[in-house]
């Protein structure tokens, strides 16, 4: 089993409420966020990248810090964790993303890896004049298909020629190459988005309901072994750990009562300008009707895991067993204190980390 951190380098990290904290992303604080989560034993963390957020009181990732300059930095200040930057496809050069990774993968050591966003919020990229078009909903995913051919032949022979249908490059170097194979993570929940990482990609995000994890683990496997492939599945989870379950219920019910409903109204009308079926912005949709445990829009539609820890360690190894997940990247609603407490009382009482 592996456990991650979804670092919270976007305004308010991942919960869509003034009852959680609010805040403005720093350095200093996904900085003291890392290297707690290494102090504690975690394996990863992995920064998003939202170039225009979705309003309402709280600002929610109205402000985000970019992704790759961060994880540069958090390479310099850390030592074992590995180290995940988001590529939003669209935004970057395939040439320009490989050099940014192998970078940071000298920076920190040969610990860099790279998650793929194909795009679905259409805004973030309008605003640039960037948007091809909504047939990239349809699309996106032959768009990512032909980016990560690029990206892996810059990586694995150092220089590259291709002509395709979204890119040309001609005799394209880059160098120096990165110091393994860079892995490959993407959250794609639609059929194509899940037959992309199968084909291409080393881990799967899964997201949406629980009662859709171990389906969703079953399908993703299965597409792997059909391509010959062995492909690791990760769990969203947002955590709400307290001394008692009773807290950690009260705690919830808070940021469920001082939900921010214009920011959730801004981000599923976005959503619903995506006509891929079956992907994240139907989760999101549908998130509406959730309930926390089943993964409410207040928590970004990700299933909300909460209690003590002993109740946590519990939870965490029945997931585990029902779903067959390789592991789990978690958010807090207060980072730095609740993965200390997640590393010191709940880790050790884990039946799934000791059976490994």
């Amino acid at each position: 089993m592996k456990f991650g951190v979804f670092l919270p380098n976007g305004s308010n990290g991942y919960i869509l409420s003034a009852g959680s904290p609010v805040y403005t992303p720093t350095f200093e604080h996904n900085k003291a966020i890392s290297v707690e989560a290494e102090k504690q034993g975690l394996d990863f963390v992995l920064s998003m990248m939202k170039f225009r957020g979705f309003g309402g009181e709280t600002g929610f990732w109205d402000a985000c810090l970019e992704s790759f300059t961060l994880m540069a930095g958090l390479a310099g200040v850390t030592k074992t964790i590995e180290l995940f930057p988001s590529i939003a496809l669209l935004s970057q050069h395939p040439a320009v993303t490989a050099r940014m990774v192998a970078t940071i993968d000298d920076i920190s050591g040969g610990r860099c890896g790279l998650n793929i966003v194909t795009g679905w919020n259409a805004p973030e990229y309008k605003q640039m004049k960037l948007w091809p078009g909504d047939s990239h909903y349809e699309r996106r995913y032959e768009y990512a298909a032909e980016y990560l051919q690029i990206l892996k032949a810059l990586w694995s022979e150092g220089r590259c020629t291709h002509k395709g249908e979204f890119f040309e490059l001609d005799d394209c170097a880059m160098y120096p190459s990165p110091s393994r194979e860079i892995p490959i993570v993407c959250a794609g929940q639609s059929p194509t988005g899940r037959q992309f990482v199968a084909d291409s990609g080393d881990y799967q995000f899964v997201t949406g309901p629980k009662t859709s994890v171990k389906p969703g683990v079953a399908d993703i496997k299965r597409r792997a072994r059909e391509a010959g492939r062995d492909v690791g599945v990760f769990a969203l989870m947002q955590m709400v750990i307290a001394d008692t379950d009773d807290e950690a219920v009260r705690m919830t019910e808070e940021i469920v009562r001082r939900a921010d409903v214009g920011a959730i109204t801004n981000m599923v009308s976005s959503a619903k300008m995506d006509t891929n079926k079956d992907g994240t912005s139907d989760a999101i949709k549908g998130a509406l009707e959730e309930s926390v445990e089943e993964g409410n829009m207040v928590f970004m539609a990700v299933p909300v895991i909460l209690g003590s820890p002993e109740t946590l360690a519990s939870k965490i190894d029945k997931v585990v067993a029902d779903t067959g997940i390789d592991g789990i990247c978690f958010s807090w609603p207060d980072f730095v204190p609740n993965i200390k407490q997640f590393g010191e009382e709940v880790i050790p009482r884990l039946q799934c980390m000791k059976a490994a």
